[in-house]
């Protein structure tokens, strides 16, 4: 796979990644992401890192003697989780350090393998995968079948191509009011848009028409051409896009906040433990160089909840 150097313009194909950061991506199906603005992939935040025994401890006995757990997790998504432009043969980025600390604090050994983010909680229900990662918001509607465990605080947020002046931020869904908005299926950003339709009739107004896309490639294609006006994905995934020299995209700012976290099946024995182990890294700094490294400071939480109430 080719990838863009940093500082140039990112391919079609690696805007694509980054507008659809949370959603999802095959690495086989397109270019992996040069690294974002700001962010030092090559950083070391977990050599200090040493096994918790109390944490350890909240382990399952048979999870602790095997050793290892098996997660699924979505690719393509910086900062998240994406194939480095260098010797891609593993994924980087604030998911992947932050699964391996705490894989790290609790001893145990992850068995990772790369799905589509609308499979994942799908594959933990049926027992594939005891975690998934993939930039998942806690949402009321996913805490009836999934558990949560706290990692990050991140959220909804929406770009539009940069010769775009109409729009200059989205507070208030009717400023969408006859627009094209391109999003992820699957998403938070999907469910949000189609719950809030009516909006714009209550308004006496246009509806919006939300398109949704499950390639990557249809998003930046249908943004660049001018079939989208405006693309609606995560507060962080967006600003580092926007933040990319010659990107051709501009943020125009936070929406709505929400919790993010590993994703379990329901009522998984797992949760404490990660918990205990999400807290441990707070606690010894290890999460706040983990942040630092990739540019996401501003999405720090102070402590990991079990399935805290999404945000209003």
């Amino acid at each position: 796979m080719r990838h863009p150097k940093p500082g140039r313009l990112l391919a079609p194909a690696a805007v694509a990644v980054l507008l659809l950061s949370g959603c999802g991506a095959d690495p086989a199906a397109g270019p992996a992401a040069a690294a974002p603005v700001g962010v030092q992939p090559d950083q070391d935040v977990l050599g200090q890192v040493r096994k918790d025994d109390a944490a350890a401890a909240l382990l399952p006995a048979e999870v602790r003697a095997a050793g290892t757990v098996r997660l699924g997790g979505s690719i393509g998504t910086p900062p998240g989780a994406y194939y480095p432009e260098q010797g891609g043969h593993r994924p980087i980025g604030l998911d992947v350090d932050l699964v391996e600390g705490v894989a790290k604090v609790l001893g145990l050994t992850v068995q990772r393998e790369d799905a589509a983010f609308e499979t994942i909680l799908p594959a933990l229900a049926s027992g594939k995968y005891d975690v998934g990662t993939g930039n998942f918001g806690v949402t009321e509607a996913r805490l009836k079948t999934v558990d949560f465990v706290t990692y990050i605080d991140d959220g909804q947020g929406f770009a539009v191509r940069a010769d775009n002046t109409a729009l200059t931020g989205v507070t208030d869904l009717t400023q969408l009011c006859g627009l094209t908005v391109g999003t992820g299926a699957g998403t938070t950003f999907e469910a949000t848009l189609n719950a809030k339709k009516e909006v714009c009739a209550q308004a006496g107004r246009k509806p919006y028409e939300v398109k949704v896309f499950s390639e990557n490639g249809a998003v930046t294609t249908g943004l660049q051409q001018g079939r989208l006006d405006v693309v609606m994905s995560t507060i962080n995934g967006l600003r580092y896009q926007a933040a990319q020299p010659g990107a051709h995209v501009r943020f125009l700012g936070e929406y709505r906040r929400l919790d993010v976290g590993f994703a379990f099946k329901k009522g998984s024995p797992l949760t404490p433990a990660f918990q205990a182990a999400v807290n441990r890294l707070i606690q010894d700094g290890s999460y706040r160089k983990i942040l630092a490294k990739w540019g996401t400071a501003d999405s720090a939480i102070t402590e990991s909840r079990i399935n805290p109430p999404e945000h209003p």
